[in-house]
């Protein structure tokens, strides 16, 4: 049996449950909610850090997690027509380090804005 996907493209395989393809889309949207927020934290970075830390680390910084964000959406849509074909041809579904890589970038991005918040100020 063939079907078509989202992208137009005939992949062999039956029509998961329809609950099962709308969990696999909300993940995206969660995915895209988290790089959208990502976005923004760079935005606020450059924006709302004290001009006292050095420009450089703030725009190199704010930079970083735009770019982050932009990168988090293409990610997320190749993980779910990954998950989405394998769904199709019930096949376990793909592994992912994308969690595990994210909360490391969160948590050295927390402690790199804390420490540029604490940066004390040069007159």
């Amino acid at each position: 049996m063939t079907s078509s996907t989202a992208t137009g493209r005939a992949q062999d395989g039956s029509e998961p449950d329809y609950r099962f393809t709308l969990a696999n889309e909300r993940t995206f949207l969660a995915w895209t909610r988290t790089a959208l927020a990502l976005t923004a934290g760079g935005l606020a970075v450059v924006q709302l850090l004290p001009e006292a830390a050095v420009d450089a680390v703030r725009y190199g910084f704010g930079a970083g997690l735009t770019g982050v964000g932009g990168a988090i959406p293409l990610i997320a849509l190749r993980r779910w027509r990954r998950v989405q074909a394998a769904m199709r041809r019930d096949a376990d579904l793909p592994d992912t380090r994308l969690p595990q890589l994210l909360a490391i970038v969160l948590l050295a991005g927390a402690a790199a804005v804390l420490g540029l918040i604490m940066m004390p100020a040069s007159s």
